[in-house]
């Protein structure tokens, strides 16, 4: 691992990913310190994209910690709601992270969808950065598809998990063990590939 990135600053306020991006990097040596826990203020995420939003949220980040910093902007992307609630996915609802309320809007809107019809996907996209001007970032993304449940199970997890289904294994990402959450979720996913860009950069002498 490159030695400039055991230390980073996670972009986030958002405890469960806070908890499933240190287990992931458990057996890394990379230390997370959350950016609230220093202070840090979110910015507002103007972006068109989860890329566009991971990267803002990295190089604020990055900028008022002077350390390398870790976003992921995430999100559950519904086809029959063409992509909703998409970046919007944490205040869908109207309120920020009131996860109850924007699952009962979900449930509404696909009310009188099949549930055959109701395929759906997580998406993480991980944006890493030496620095806050860094010209080029390290991204990673991930994908979990499955469908919406047409009402939740389960209790573990955050977020939208109890109506995500995980078809090859017939339970909601609420109802997964952890670790087997991690191993399949789209931040699994992502967080694999950027460890592997990871270990194929060059070390600084």
């Amino acid at each position: 691992m490159p030695p400039e990135f055991t230390r980073l600053v996670l972009a986030s306020g958002n405890a469960g990913k806070l908890a499933e991006l240190r287990a992931l990097l458990a057996d890394s040596g990379i230390e997370l310190i959350a950016s609230h826990d220093l202070g840090i203020a979110d910015p507002e995420e103007t972006g068109r994209t989860f890329v566009e939003n991971a990267l803002i949220k990295a190089r604020n980040a990055a900028a008022h910690s002077g350390l390398p910093a870790l976003a992921d902007d995430s999100g559950l992307c519904i086809d029959a709601l063409n992509g909703a609630p998409g970046l919007i996915s944490a205040h869908y609802a109207g309120e920020h992270g009131n996860h109850s309320a924007n699952i009962a809007r979900v449930l509404h809107e696909l009310r009188a969808v099949e549930e055959s019809a109701r395929s759906a996907y997580f998406i993480s996209v991980l944006a890493l950065l030496r620095h806050a001007d860094d010209p080029a970032p390290l991204l990673a993304e991930g994908r979990w598809h499955g469908r919406i449940l047409p009402s939740p199970r389960g209790s573990d997890g955050f977020g939208y998990d109890p109506i995500f289904l995980d078809p090859s294994q017939g339970l909601s990402a609420a109802e997964l063990p952890a670790a087997e959450k991690n191993r399949v979720s789209h931040r699994g996913q992502a967080l694999r590939v950027l460890r592997q860009l990871l270990h194929g950069l060059p070390r600084l002498s």
